[in-house]
């Protein structure tokens, strides 16, 4: 099998393990993940992630231009802004619009420079610091701009009232890593208002120092 149809396997694959658990709904949600010669494989707009058809995927050239598959999703600027500014640790980019991390970004208090409070080593160690930026129209070009605004310091961010972005080396990492996102918003939202017992900071930078954690 070539490494195209395994990739096109791939996202089918870990798209219908997020849907099944519902960590994506209807027919929401977008990933992206990049082949060795730079083109890109998208999931279709409209697209349900639990009845995906690997060769109906989309596929982008490294210039950018469509060359094959249904109509992408309408928040590619969310994911060439990710692999424009990060482009030696991007090789997938997913996108959710799963509960907890939503019902956390509606949260007044939520520090938009760092929204998830350190509950767990593993939220820094797979996250870093996640960055909440405000809310825009589903499809607008601006979002793609407010991610470059941050010049790949960072390899999440959660969109207000909308859902949570995340970059990883490939498409695993980037799966794994939106899974801890949402994980740590729902002990977030369960935990609120209970006073809660966080990681101080010397445990913080042990942890970053160890794992060669993106604390900026």
């Amino acid at each position: 099998m070539s490494e195209e149809a395994r990739l096109r396997e791939e996202i089918c694959v870990m798209a219908k393990s997020l849907y099944d658990r519902g960590l994506t709904a209807g027919s929401s949600g977008n990933i992206s993940a990049r082949l060795s010669d730079g083109r890109l494989l998208v999931t279709p707009t409209g697209s349900s992630f639990g009845r995906l058809d690997p060769a109906r995927l989309s596929c982008f050239e490294v210039d950018g231009k469509q060359a094959g598959g249904d109509r992408p999703t309408k928040e590619m600027p969310l994911h060439s802004a990710f692999y424009e500014t990060r482009p030696d640790k991007t090789g997938a980019v997913v996108h959710l619009h799963c509960s907890h991390c939503v019902a956390l970004s509606l949260l007044p208090e939520v520090d938009p420079d760092n929204m998830l409070p350190p509950l767990t080593a593993y939220s820094i160690m797979k996250l870093g610091k996640v960055k909440l930026l405000p809310y825009f129209m589903p499809g607008d070009p601006a979002m793609g701009d407010a991610i470059r605004g941050l010049a790949g310091k960072r390899s999440a961010v959660m969109l207000a009232a909308h859902g949570p972005v995340v970059a990883g080396k490939d498409l695993e990492a980037a799966v794994y890593a939106i899974e801890e996102l949402e994980e740590t918003a729902k002990l977030a939202m369960l935990t609120r208002g209970a006073n809660p017992l966080l990681l101080n900071t010397g445990q913080i930078d042990k942890i970053v120092r160890a794992y060669d954690v993106e604390w900026d």
